[in-house]
């Protein structure tokens, strides 16, 4: 393979008769483009992953903090101890919290390709929302990631906190690392699940009119997925993933009436279906 050919692999700009007259592509070309985008999302992690290998004391001072802070919290009541295992403990250790770091920081580039694939199935009302959508986007994953970080000390005290008398919880760093990555990608993911709300709501296929008439469903099933969801049982962290995400639910809903009534008011006949009778 030549360069050019390489370096086309990265580009989303349609090939030579690719778009037809209006504006139809054929699924191998939304799949080529599909491919640029992933592997231009892929270069820009691993960069974001070289990036915090020169960061690893810092990131790693921010890994343990939670875990301190909960033994701090819990006195002389329990005692427990961070251990390593295993001769490539502390290497794979380096490459799995520079990886996750990695994945965070670059969340707004990989979100906005994400956005950008999805763009041209929109109409081009519906395109002047993009740059809002993409740049809320990013900023709301990594908000997500803080308020995990911030309920973390709180889920690991009380899950330490059933250690029995007489005995020392040895806490095995790899299973640490595991439920830290875990608590945070669920709540960075979930405070992203209202704005893919709005992505639908762009492109058609949830109408506000839906998203109210099943809003107590949503609410209770909010509440459920953010009890099965976090990795702790206590009821706090449950509730901090659950209310924002309540809240950012409703901003969604308000966003989708105001797109339907300017999508009603540039076409009155799109909210009938195919088969219904229109008034004239």
């Amino acid at each position: 393979m030549t360069l050019k050919g390489f370096l086309r692999l990265f580009s989303t700009r349609p090939y030579a008769g690719a778009v037809g007259p209006g504006g139809q592509m054929a699924l191998v070309d939304h799949l080529r483009e599909l491919r640029a985008r992933l592997l231009r999302s892929l270069v820009v992690i691993v960069a974001g992953f070289v990036l915090a290998l020169f960061f690893y004391d810092p990131l790693y001072g921010l890994l343990l903090g939670p875990y301190n802070d909960a033994r701090v919290a819990l006195g002389e009541d329990v005692v427990t101890e961070p251990v390593l295992t295993g001769i490539g403990g502390p290497l794979l250790l380096q490459l799995k919290l520079c990886g996750v770091a990695g994945l965070i920081a670059t969340a707004p580039w990989w979100v906005a390709e994400i956005w950008g694939f999805i763009v041209p199935g929109l109409h081009d009302q519906e395109r002047k929302w993009t740059r809002v959508v993409v740049a809320v986007a990013g900023p709301l994953f990594i908000i997500g990631v803080l308020v995990g970080y911030y309920v973390l000390p709180t889920g690991i005290r009380v899950l330490i906190g059933f250690t029995p008398d007489g005995l020392t919880n040895l806490v095995e760093f790899g299973d640490y690392f595991g439920f830290i990555s875990k608590m945070l990608l669920v709540f960075g993911i979930a405070f992203e699940i209202p704005l893919f709300v709005i992505m639908l709501n762009l492109a058609g296929v949830v109408p506000a009119s839906a998203l109210v008439r099943h809003r107590p469903w949503i609410i209770l099933g909010t509440f459920i997925f953010a009890a099965v969801a976090t990795p702790s049982t206590d009821p706090f962290s449950m509730l901090m993933l659950a209310i924002p995400m309540v809240l950012l639910f409703g901003i969604s809903e308000i966003i989708a009436r105001v797109v339907d009534r300017r999508r009603a008011k540039a076409d009155p006949f799109a909210e009938l279906s195919d088969d219904e009778m229109s008034p004239l």
